[in-house]
């Protein structure tokens, strides 16, 4: 496309197709300029200078033009132009030339412009409409928020004319009370009231307009307000925030605002919070140890008072640390409290042993522990008197479980049955027995005698100091001798009625049921003797004699109540466990509601299982449970701590634990179904340990065997033994993938064999030597290709070959090794006896004499056992 230019007056219009739109014309000067910017930044700008042009003529100069001056070419120019648009009058139009069109002409719009104007003026009219609409909005939101603050100003108002009324009024009635003072006790008591009255002057009437006049020096001085400065510069410049309110409202006369007001109110109570307040006593419990900032919490004194305290005292202290009592009890001294002493175990007060008054007393039944030695009938004598057959529900028929019974005697009333096992690892259940009876029974076999169990139930019997009957089982066999029982017991300090002693001893067989009313009749007399009683009214203390895992119970106790009456609902504590009594069931195994003394009950609703032999007390809230169980849990802890941390303080702990540090362990697992099997299984094993090899639980629990004993089974590398119990589902399948042994025990007899037997493989076999012979050497010959050989002579035994040797040379031994070759006549032999001359070669050694001894042994590596 050609570049078109087009003429029009003095001025040339261009247009190009690669060139931008451009207007040039004579009148214009152009011009560059350079600007300067920070960092060294320059711009270069293009200036156009345009002169401005005389529109019209004067009418002389129109009329006659007078000879001009010589101008520049320039303004000739121009005003030569100029010249034609300036005819003033009429006559001169037609000598005039015609008008030149200019050179823009106006398009005419087309229909999309004309609808894009009409639509953006609806647009402006919409936003002019939403802008008045929002203007008109926040004026009332602004109206609303001034007639608030206004009544809120009106409020202050008021408040400050009812104080300053209120002001004046204390100051009338002082000073009435002065002049009463003067009139009563003349000018030295004037003087006296009026000092305090000086102290405090009174509120200026223009105190209100300019509150910051006044500043406190000191206790009542008051310094004179400065004169007002008039203000520079026309009216006082508004130095408030600028905000929507203060712009709109700046013509308002600004007032006080209520923070100012209350400020205000402060200060005019200043002068109270300057007299001294009064101390307040207090009485401040004090533990065995406490943090410094509980003990300024518990005297309502601050924590930096204390420790300057203790700074001056020459310790240095920060607020966390932890102080001894007698240390807070100095500091809470000082500081003018009062001390209570307290120590942790101060928590178990209240819970065992609050004596009754004689008045609430009434009978109880007695409770009588069965003991003896394992097989001599007790749980069979028991199931004779209570017509049941608990021994079937035995495995081996041994007792393993400690029981709690009930029975209705004829003539006596109720009596409670403890029975315990006689299995030599069941002490601590006979001790347990022996500790919460009244009466014990101790049954002896006719056909048997005292066995060591016996002896043990009777030492028992004498720690717990009850009384003894002697129950002589097993009359109807043929072999029985009960007057060797009875001489037997003498042994033992127990000497029976009818050897002129004080025990009383009775003849029974459970087998036949003979002398079981007079057994019932014994015990009956007995506690009469006793006279038992107990408060029924009291909460409910008791002894924990068994304890179990119940998959669908829980934790189960069975629990023998001693004092008071345990009901359902009760909140109890036993040992490091508490709970709320959710269900009580009786010995027959039937629900009931509450259980007196003397009555053996299982209870449900203990948070985890309590351990055989806790003392169980209801408690009267959850808060003081949880106290007392937080309390028993940390002595649980540190004493294992110490247990594990133990062996380390003397020089002969440390020699012990030399001894044994090369000491092979055999780790388990051990889980029971009740929590006394557990602690004799425990017992037990740890008997089993020697000086060399020694068992170890690593953890031991009462319930089934459960995933988690699984993962530390198989963490440990240890094998999980289940008295009584039984792995679940996902336990077992776990143990299956992860090759962990899972063995199942229901008498106790083979678990602890088991155990031996694996101890056992963990001790290092013995060596043992058996000698075959020995021979003498009468010559060396050298051989090619196998070295000295020694012609030897047997002079006892056998010389085998292969067999061990001992080369003694003047009763010294020289070497020993074993026997390389044996020839007889050039000829490999086995062995040779005594008598015969044979050829000994030894593996290793070279160095033979005629006259040496040889001694031929053989050693044997024995299994050593426990």
């Amino acid at each position: 496309m050609a570049e078109t230019t087009e003429k029009t007056g003095d001025k040339t219009l261009s247009v190009a197709p690669t060139k931008t739109l451009t207007l040039k014309g004579r009148g214009v000067e152009q011009g560059v300029v350079r600007q300067s910017f920070s960092h060294g930044r320059t711009k270069a700008v293009v200036v156009e200078k345009v002169k401005s042009r005389v529109a019209t003529r004067p009418k002389a100069e129109a009329a006659a033009p007078a000879p001009a001056p010589k101008r520049p070419a320039a303004a000739a120019g121009k005003a030569a132009a100029a010249a034609p648009v300036a005819a003033p009058t009429p006559t001169a139009a037609p000598a005039a030339p015609a008008l030149k069109p200019s050179g823009v002409v106006l398009r005419t719009l087309t229909e999309e412009e004309r609808t894009a104007r009409a639509r953006a003026l609806g647009d402006a009219r919409l936003r002019e409409a939403e802008e008045r609409k929002i203007a008109e909005e926040e004026a009332a939101i602004r109206k609303s928020r001034e007639s608030a603050e206004r009544v809120e100003r009106d409020a202050a108002e008021a408040r400050k004319a009812e104080e300053d009324k209120r002001r004046k009024h204390d100051l009338e009635t002082k000073v009435k009370a002065e002049q009463e003072a003067k009139k009563r006790f003349g000018d030295d008591a004037t003087t006296t009231t009026a000092r305090p009255a000086a102290a405090r002057p009174a509120l200026e009437p223009d105190e209100e307009e300019a509150p910051t006049t006044r500043t406190r020096r000191g206790p009542g001085v008051a310094r004179p307000a400065p004169a007002a400065k008039a203000p520079r510069g026309g009216a006082q410049k508004n130095r408030g925030r600028l905000t929507v309110v203060t712009a709109l409202s700046a013509d308002e006369v600004r007032e006080r605002s209520v923070a100012s007001f209350r400020r205000r109110t402060q200060r005019l109570k200043g002068h109270a919070a300057d007299e001294p307040k009064e101390k307040l006593v207090r009485e401040v419990t004090i533990p065995e140890t406490i943090t410094i900032q509980e003990l300024a919490n518990r005297m309502a004194e601050r924590s930096v008072d204390v420790i300057k305290l203790l700074m001056k005292q020459g310790h240095m202290a920060q607020i966390n640390d932890v102080i001894d009592a007698d240390t807070a009890q100095l500091l809470a001294e000082e500081l003018g409290h009062t001390v209570k002493r307290v120590a942790e175990s101060d928590v178990e007060e209240g819970l065992f042993d609050v004596v009754d008054e004689d008045d609430a007393l009434v009978s109880r039944p007695p409770v009588v522990t069965i003991m003896g030695h394992v097989d001599h009938g007790k749980t069979s004598l028991l199931d004779a008197i209570r017509s049941t057959n608990v021994v079937a529900g035995e495995a081996g028929g041994i007792t393993q479980h400690i029981g709690a019974y009930q029975v209705e005697s004829p003539t006596r009333g109720k009596i409670t049955f403890i029975d315990t096992p006689g299995h030599a690892a069941f002490t601590a259940m006979r001790a347990r027995g022996a500790k919460v009876t009244d009466i014990v029974v101790l049954v002896v076999a006719a056909d048997d005698g005292v066995m060591p169990q016996t002896i043990e139930a009777i030492n028992h019997a004498k720690a717990a100091r009850v009384p003894l009957i002697v129950a002589i089982n097993k009359v109807d066999k043929p072999d029985a001798k009960p007057e060797r029982v009875r001489t037997e017991l003498l042994q033992h300090e127990i000497q029976v009625e009818s050897l002129g002693g004080e025990v009383l001893d009775v003849e029974v067989s459970a087998t036949k049921k003979i002398g079981l009313e007079k057994l019932l009749e014994t015990i009956g007399l007995q506690a009469e003797i006793l006279d038992l009683k107990a408060n029924t009214t009291r909460p409910a203390e008791g002894t924990v004699v068994e304890a179990k895992l119940d998959r669908g119970r829980g934790p189960v106790a069975t629990v023998l109540v001693q004092r008071g009456t345990l009901r359902v609902g009760d909140l109890i504590v036993a040992g490091a466990e508490w709970g709320r009594v959710r269900a009580l069931v009786s010995d027959t195994g039937a629900p009931v509601a509450t259980a007196g003394p003397s009555t053996p009950v299982e209870v449900l609703g203990f948070t985890g299982t309590p351990d055989a032999g806790d003392r169980l007390a209801v408690v009267s809230s959850e808060a003081r449970a949880r106290e007392v169980t937080d309390y028993r849990s940390r002595q649980r802890r540190d004493k294992m701590a110490a247990r594990a941390t133990g062996m380390r303080g003397s020089l002969e702990q440390m020699m012990s634990q030399l001894k044994s540090s090369g000491r092979k362990d055999l780790a388990l697992i051990i889980k029971s179904d009740v929590q006394g099997s557990l602690e004799a299984i425990t017992g037990a094993i740890e008997k089993l340990g020697t000086d060399e090899v020694g068992a170890r639980v690593i953890h031991s629990g009462v319930g089934g065997i459960t995933e988690s004993d699984v993962t530390l089974a198989e963490a440990s590398g240890v094998p999980i033994i289940g008295f009584n119990v039984r792995a679940h589902k996902e336990a077992r399948e776990a143990a299956e993938r992860a090759g962990i042994e899972i063995r199942y025990y229901n008498i106790i007899y083979d678990l602890v064999d088991d155990v031996k037997k694996a101890m056992s493989g963990l001790l290092a076999p013995t060596r043992r030597e058996t000698m075959l012979g020995n021979a003498t050497i009468l010559e060396v010959f050298k051989v090619s290709k196998v070295g000295n050989v020694a012609g030897c002579r047997v002079t006892d035994g056998v010389v085998e070959r292969g067999a061990n040797v001992r080369l003694i040379r003047d009763s010294v031994v020289v070497h020993e090794g074993k026997l390389s070759q044996l020839k007889r006549f050039k000829d490999d032999a086995r062995e040779v006896v005594a008598g015969q001359e044979c050829g000994m070669a030894f593996e290793n050694f070279q160095d033979m004499k005629i006259g040496d001894v040889i001694e031929c042994y053989r050693v044997e590596t024995v299994q050593r056992t426990l």
